[in-house]
């Protein structure tokens, strides 16, 4: 057969695997099923286990890969020629690697299978597997289980320069007293919880099918996550129902032009935009604020180089308003040392007007996006610029910087584009005394998808990590304001109801002095904690089978 290695490749647990790796993917959004983010663990392990560790693997894998490109294939309305796909199935691949790795973990700490344990694929003949007499040894098997899923996606948000996307945890994003868990673990602790429920329970239906006459085998191996799942829940809703007294409300508009990325990178359109963006302002200013907000890429020039055009317009915006404004927008600086006349480097920046109009700071992103802001190993393979947009070759800056607002008593520290992702970023802007955190992003890339939602409730956690707001401003969406214990308060919705259309948004939010969360003191301890103990699990199994 000519592709009967393929055939062979893709057996019948792979196409199991690939079913289980759907179900995960819809307790993202767009489906937002989040109740299958807690099976998803237990029928991953159904489908890909097997005698072979590298039979579990590539099951592992191909459930990720099933994964990752239903809820990333938004990467695919990239207006770029040969980067969509490539880059959608490439990092679809890589990221399939991590649930790969936590399967073939988790069948390694179990005992050798049955010599008659085959290919069979029903409950029983996972129970010969799994089922253990000792109590101890399956809760023990679970607990270590979760410790790995915790580890990898910290890893995952670390290795590579890291993509904090869509981790486990994130899918509950609605379910306010359980994510209170994040102001002391970060989102990989409400993953644990999640995933350790979830083997649990199929221990205990393992349990159920090995010992049917006994109630207590099961009701041992449910018991002890569900306890601790009732105490998170319990302190969650008592955390997240204080009352709150803030000492100041701060007044923002924020403005969502809706520029199709197209248009942003046409420079023949680049005056009709801005005035297109001057016109919309000007009817948002009529709210009176005391913050005015423009997202990303905003402003199509470099305004500290650009005095007639914007440099003008937006210093006279603000001046004739008397508002406090913060834009997105390219910057450079001479590098240093040069290494040729006219020599500057390019940044993603943002930037805080003053209300007499005077530009106070600059902001400059410190994450950029691989192959969309600057290409990777391009000093030893240029041909990769190929699959790089026009004029995308970014310099990433080194500090967050507090913008601090006299007039309004109020600061706060600047995350551009998916920076409001990645929780160290976030701990960073934190601890410059913000007294909010604002997010200027421009999702205008990936057109009406899922990108805009998943974006939002990934970052929706850095509120309450750090125990802050978060205000964000989108091209296109999400422009929304969460508060300090991660409630979506106000979404901002065009005429026809979406949240992708041009318009603008008026928010009051309340600022209250607030000690730093346990989070924000330490960081992903319980993310790190969780991979030691996966590793000592693993070498407690490697001893045990070399005796």
């Amino acid at each position: 057969m000519k592709f009967g290695w393929l055939v062979r490749f893709f057996d019948r647990r792979c196409l199991y695997a690939g079913l289980a790796g759907l179900l995960w993917a819809m307790a993202f959004p767009l489906f937002d099923l989040a109740v299958l983010g807690w099976m998803a663990p237990a029928l991953l392990l159904v489908a890909a286990l097997a005698p072979a560790g590298q039979t579990t693997f590539k099951a592992g894998w191909m459930a990720g890969l099933v994964h990752c490109l239903t809820t990333l294939y938004w990467l695919l309305w990239i207006p770029v020629t040969g980067l969509p796909i490539l880059g959608w199935l490439l990092l679809s691949a890589y990221l399939a690697l991590y649930p790969a790795v936590w399967c073939w973990f988790c069948r390694w700490l179990l005992p050798a299978p049955p010599a008659e344990y085959t290919q069979v694929h029903s409950l029983a003949a996972l129970a010969r597997w799994l089922g253990s007499p000792s109590l101890a040894g399956r809760l023990g098997w679970a607990l270590t289980g979760a410790a790995a899923w915790a580890a990898l996606e910290v890893l995952r948000g670390w290795l590579l320069t890291g993509f904090p996307w869509n981790w486990l945890g994130a899918s509950q994003y609605r379910a306010i007293p359980l994510i209170q868990l994040a102001s002391v673990t970060g989102v990989p602790g409400i993953s644990f919880l999640m995933v350790w429920c979830s083997l649990s329970v199929l221990g205990a239906a393992v349990a159920i099918i090995r010992y049917p006459g006994g109630r207590s085998q099961w009701l041992g191996d449910a018991a002890l996550p569900l306890l601790c799942l009732a105490l998170v829940l319990g302190w969650g809703l008592r955390r997240a129902s204080q009352p709150t007294h803030p000492d100041r409300i701060v007044r923002i508009t924020l403005v969502q032009p809706s520029f199709p990325q197209t248009l942003i990178w046409d420079e023949a359109a680049n005056t009709n935009r801005f005035n297109q963006l001057i016109r919309l302002t000007e009817s948002a200013l009529t709210n009176h604020p005391g913050l005015l907000v423009w997202p990303e890429s905003s402003v199509p020039s470099l305004p500290r180089f650009d005095p007639e055009f914007t440099g003008a317009a937006i210093t006279n915006l603000a001046a004739r308003h008397g508002v406090w404004l913060i834009l997105g927008a390219d910057d450079a600086e001479p590098h240093v040392p040069p290494r040729k006349l006219d020599d500057y480097d390019l940044f993603n920046c943002s930037f805080l007007f003053s209300p007499a109009g005077e530009m106070r700071r600059a902001y400059q992103k410190q994450h950029l996006v691989a192959f969309g802001e600057y290409v990777p190993l391009v000093q030893w393979l240029p041909f990769l610029k190929w699959f790089t947009p026009p004029g995308m070759d970014f310099v990433a800056g080194r500090q967050a910087v507090p913008f601090r607002m006299d007039s309004l008593e109020a600061a706060t520290s600047v995350l551009i584009c998916f920076e409001d992702v990645f929780p160290g970023l976030a701990r960073r802007a934190a601890d410059t005394r913000a007294d909010f955190l604002l997010n200027l992003t421009n999702n205008g890339w990936f057109r009406e998808s899922a990108a805009q939602w998943q974006h939002a409730i990934n970052a929706l956690f850095r509120a309450v990590e750090n125990g802050l707001p978060l205000v964000r401003c989108g091209n296109n969406g999400l422009t929304c304001w969460v508060d300090p214990q991660g409630r979506l308060r106000e979404v901002f919705r065009d005429s026809a109801g979406t949240v992708y259309g041009a318009g603008f948004m008026t928010i009051e939010v309340p600022l209250e002095p607030v000690e730093p969360t346990f989070y924000r003191r330490h960081g992903d301890w319980f993310g790190w904690g969780c991979a030691g103990w996966s590793a000592l699990g693993l070498l407690a199994r490697r001893r045990r089978v070399g005796r």
